[in-house]
């Protein structure tokens, strides 16, 4: 009797270290932040005296004192002081940290008196207008030691350099727009600022992360409204708390289990070959594929991975056919449309289907 009382205790004592173990292994939500600029390089020039290092890592420190309240998230920062950093060791402390999110932070800049807020993923510039915050936000480079060698020859004046930048973050650009569509939206419909939208830009800093990232530009430090706000207590604060609220929204829309629906004309047949669809959009919001839903594109489909609504136009075996179902896209106003294979049924880089042809 007392024999089987003492393994009962020996059986929950090891049940209890088991529970307690699978309890620490499991991997919290990494967030990692990143205030932009620093150090030598204070950010873009204004007549008003604000500096975009400080108030970028003012608002950062903010974020993360909030989220550090969630014991499932995990903050952490590319600087949490007024110091350097190359853009290339920023983007190496989130892949080291294995983040589920890279969130940059920014104030805007321009030589009239814009304003508004925008928020960007890594992509091919569409217009001047983003090719020139890239390229601003991209010249920290030249601050930096032996920036030839570890840039591999990339000129943020030339915008024949940004075509490679895509590829890494393909995977992701999905989450990247959603994340950023949160964002925007806390901005606009809570606080009230003008909304500029989600864009594409070549932002090196984006292009070498490997996981969802985004790159927030909170308003125009140019602007003597918008600065005055931007530097203030009360822009600081709701600023940050939209950005927390951005980040709980979209952990919360993510689900361990992927589910995948998928409407379209393709059988369910499993076949070798590689199918080229156009990804015009992501959403959280279920949408009929419908071609009055889509700027009178068709045939539309619709796949559904975690909480994330992927919307696609055609579908081929060609990829030069392709492509021009892509431009048709951007020409009917998807600017940020992409190219997509899949194989299987399975998603799979344009790399790897490429070498298949």
């Amino acid at each position: 009797m007392q024999i089987k009382s003492f393994l009962t205790i020996l059986l929950c004592f090891f049940g209890l270290i088991s529970l307690a173990q699978s309890k620490n292994n499991t991997k919290p939500f990494v967030v990692v932040l990143d205030a932009g600029h620093g150090g030598k390089d204070p950010g873009r020039p204004t007549s008003y005296g604000y500096k975009e290092k400080d108030i970028a890592l003012d608002i950062v420190l903010r974020v993360g004192k909030h989220l550090e309240n969630f014991e499932n998230i995990k903050v952490i920062y590319t600087r949490k002081k007024d110091i350097f950093l190359e853009l290339r060791q920023r983007a190496a402390i989130a892949n080291k940290a294995d983040a589920d999110l890279f969130i940059s932070v920014h104030c805007n800049a321009h030589n009239s008196q814009a304003y508004g807020t925008e928020t960007y993923v890594l992509g091919l510039h569409r217009n001047e207008s983003n090719f020139r915050v890239a390229q601003q936000e991209n010249e920290v480079i030249f601050m930096e030691d032996n920036y030839e060698q570890n840039y591999e020859g990339f000129d943020p004046s030339s915008p024949e350099s940004f075509i490679g930048l895509t590829l890494l973050q393909e995977d992701y650009l999905d989450q990247s727009i959603l994340l950023a569509r949160t964002v925007q939206n806390n901005f606009t419909q809570k606080l009230k600022r003008r909304d500029r939208g989600v864009k594409q830009a070549g932002f090196w800093v984006l292009h070498n992360t490997y996981m969802p990232s985004v790159l927030i530009e909170t308003g125009f430090i140019t602007n003597r409204n918008e600065g005055d706000y931007l530097n203030s207590e009360k822009g600081k604060k709701e600023i940050s708390k939209s950005i927390v609220d951005a980040v709980l929204d979209y952990k919360s829309s993510l689900n361990p289990e992927i589910s995948t629906e998928n409407i379209s004309t393709e059988t369910t047949e499993l076949t070798p070959r590689v199918l080229f669809k156009v990804q015009i959009a992501a959403s959280s919001n279920k949408v009929a594929p419908k071609s009055y839903n889509f700027k009178g594109l068709s045939p539309i489909s619709r796949s559904k991975s975690t909480s994330v609504y992927r919307y696609f136009y055609g579908e081929t075996t060609d990829y030069s056919s392709a492509l021009a179902l892509r431009e048709e896209a951007i020409t009917s106003g998807y600017t940020s449309a992409f190219v997509v294979a899949y194989q299987n049924g399975n998603r799979i880089s344009l790399k790897e289907a490429l070498k298949t042809k």
